[in-house]
């Protein structure tokens, strides 16, 4: 009995395995084998170029709406979440101060123009007056000739006693007064056209005084505009903090708008994943809030430096004691989606994306050739 028992196990060895038993292990080595295979090859043409990250965020270009001008708050035309339209009205203030300061520049343009039109009257006036005094100054030359010519037919006359000596004194004193009245005629003459230029220099006057007028009335203007504050572009309010009767000064922020239409990903990738990644590469994008959809997208841009170089106080790791640190590079992504979806998506959500970098794949051995020939 115990040599049976002993035997049957060596019997059992030498008959072999069940054939169905060989043809089953066979064929998971077989499939495990291919899928291995499948695995090598799937990772060398395809797996060893996506670059994935989970540390990744949906950003978007936040415009945070402030007033250009300071004053109480009229009304609020928007809501929290609100989604509004570029130039849409958001927010007014009380516009008296500024619309009475443009009416007392406005005022000021006035005086201006009817300080120039006075002056341009008594230059009307005035050239009269030098007409006049140009008149009279061709009428004392004429008596002045006339004068000198006297003189100068009597002179002779007296000297050969055809006529008397007291007759060419009065002569002479007549071309002396002559003389005297032609030079003050003359000198009134020019007095009067010196005052027309001097007229034309208080019209000047009276113009800078209303230029200065009209740029302090457009600068008025442009404040009193101000007063009603407008979305800078389209996107959903968010942050609101404005309230009716507030009092709020220059640069206060009042609300943010978020554009949702340019929405992006802001991906941190290693820099050990950035060597082969371009611009215009397709990623793959999985947003936690949409379990199980998976968006599309491309590389728009890449940092010009890590992240940390962007930080408060950069590092600095010229020091004694060094541990080398993984460094991050954020890289843009776009996002190719329909409305649907970017109604859903929001700044600060979690990503993951993947980066298919095939595009580039030739090029790190083509820098690796020149980089050989130059040395």
């Amino acid at each position: 009995m115990a040599d049976q028992i002993a035997g049957e196990p060596a019997g059992a060895a030498r008959r072999g395995l069940n054939p169905k038993v060989k043809l089953a292990v066979l064929a998971l080595v077989v499939v495990l084998a291919g899928a291995a295979l499948a695995w090598f090859i799937h990772y060398q043409t395809v797996g060893k170029y996506l670059a994935s990250t989970n540390d990744a965020y949906l950003r978007a270009d936040v415009i945070t709406v402030s007033p250009k001008v300071g004053g109480y708050v009229d009304r609020v035309f928007v809501a929290e979440n609100q989604d509004v339209q570029a130039g849409q009205p958001l927010v007014r203030i009380d516009s008296r101060d500024y619309g009475a300061q443009a009416a007392q520049y406005r005022a000021q343009i006035g005086v201006a123009e009817a300080n120039a039109d006075n002056v341009r009257a008594g230059i009307a006036e005035q050239r009269a007056m030098v007409e006049q005094a140009r008149a009279q100054r061709d009428a004392s030359l004429a008596d002045l000739r006339f004068a000198e010519e006297e003189v100068a037919r009597y002179t002779p006359l007296a000297a050969s006693g055809a006529e008397s000596r007291e007759k060419l004194a009065q002569l002479r004193n007549q071309a002396t007064r002559a003389r005297n009245e032609a030079a003050a005629r003359a000198a009134s003459l020019a007095s009067a056209e010196r005052r027309i230029a001097s007229l034309n220099a208080q019209i000047r006057q009276a113009q800078a005084q209303g230029g200065a007028a009209r740029a302090q009335l457009t600068a008025a203007n442009v404040n009193l505009g101000a007063t009603l504050v407008r979305a800078p572009a389209a996107g959903r309010i968010g942050d609101r903090t404005v309230r009716t009767g507030q009092f709020v000064q220059p640069g206060t922020r009042m609300m943010s708008v978020v554009p949702l239409a340019a929405i992006y990903v802001s991906a941190n990738f290693k820099e050990t994943q950035i060597g082969l990644m371009r611009p215009g590469q397709p990623a793959t994008i999985e947003v936690d809030a949409l379990p199980g959809v998976e968006l599309h997208g491309h590389v728009e841009s890449l940092s010009p430096g890590t992240g940390a170089q962007f930080s408060l106080i950069p590092p600095q790791n010229a020091t004694g004691n060094f541990t080398k640190i993984v460094q991050r590079v954020p890289v843009r992504i776009a996002i190719d989606a329909g409305p649907e979806v970017r109604r859903i998506l929001v700044p600060g959500l979690s990503l993951e994306v993947t980066v298919d970098t095939r595009g580039a794949k030739d090029e790190m051995s083509r820098i690796t050739a020149r980089e050989e020939q130059r040395r």
